[in-house]
């Protein structure tokens, strides 16, 4: 029997810790952000994203992580009064979408969902589609950082909004038009980021519209 001199350290414990979809997410968001920011290249990117698609523990996912400034990258972290890893939080804006991730795989966001200020979308050899015509909006502006990488992201934002557009494609393509809206007060969508052999397109339609 092992002797409580032996027990393992708190932070051995915690990395022992199995992991959930939800930290293996927001650990994606935060390898997103490091790569935005310049933390990270795409090469560097793509490896650990492939990595935290299959991590089991949280100590798999920390190692993934440990040396990006996160404090920099303006990643929602949860409290450190709630659980050992990365979670979201109750309540009403904390439960609000904050990323979608595709890997060889589809993702969508659509219907009366609630979504934060900020929002990240990835797609690795995958495809994202975001609707955004029925959304509760939490914030005046909803910022889209998107990272296509031989995938696809497609936004889709209701007349009336005002949209901001300023990404940049490498062997990809970043599309779309930006609008301003005519109405006081209106959203604003601002949609950023890297199309990297993959593209990201966002199309303004009619609320009604449902071939689109």
């Amino acid at each position: 029997m092992t002797s409580s001199g032996d027990l393992p350290a708190p932070d051995d414990r915690r990395a022992r810790l199995r992991a959930a979809d939800a930290d293996r997410e927001l650990v994606h968001e935060i390898l997103s952000a490091a790569m935005a920011h310049g933390s990270l290249s795409p090469v560097e990117y793509e490896e650990r994203a492939g990595k935290a698609m299959m991590a089991k523990t949280f100590g798999d996912l920390d190692e993934l992580t440990d040396d990006l400034p996160i404090a920099q990258l303006g990643v929602a972290m949860p409290a450190p009064s709630m659980s050992p890893g990365p979670r979201v939080t109750g309540g009403s804006s904390d439960a609000a979408v904050r990323h979608r991730l595709a890997i060889m795989s589809g993702s969508e966001l659509s219907g009366t969902a609630v979504v934060a200020d900020a929002l990240t979308a990835t797609a690795i050899m995958g495809a994202v589609e975001i609707d955004l015509r029925e959304v509760e909006f939490t914030a005046p502006v909803l910022t889209i950082q998107c990272i296509a990488i031989m995938g696809g992201v497609e936004i889709r934002v209701p007349e009336g909004v005002t949209v901001e557009i300023g990404g940049l494609g490498i062997m990809g393509g970043f599309g779309g038009k930006s609008q301003k809206s005519p109405r006081p007060g209106a959203p604003v969508v601002r949609v950023t980021g890297l199309a990297l052999m993959g593209g990201v397109e966002v199309k303004v339609v009619p609320r009604e519209d449902p071939d689109v």
